[in-house]
């Protein structure tokens, strides 16, 4: 199954992003997008699964700089 995601950050600090995902991402991941990591807070179905893909929408929040 392929999963489109659709990453929004938190805030609207830093531009979102949509992705192809091999793994179904969960609350708790983190994601890379563009140069930064972000953990996913909240995912959502936006649609049911349709033949390999299914639709996501994924709010994420930046990791502080270490």
């Amino acid at each position: 199954m392929i999963y489109k995601v659709s990453y929004v950050v938190q805030g609207g600090e830093y531009p979102g992003a949509i992705k192809n995902e091999g793994e179904r991402p969960e609350a708790g991941d983190y994601v890379q997008i563009g140069p930064r990591r972000f953990e996913i807070i909240e995912i959502f179905e936006i649609m049911p699964p349709r033949d390999d893909f299914q639709f996501l929408h994924a709010t994420v929040v930046p990791i502080p700089d270490q």
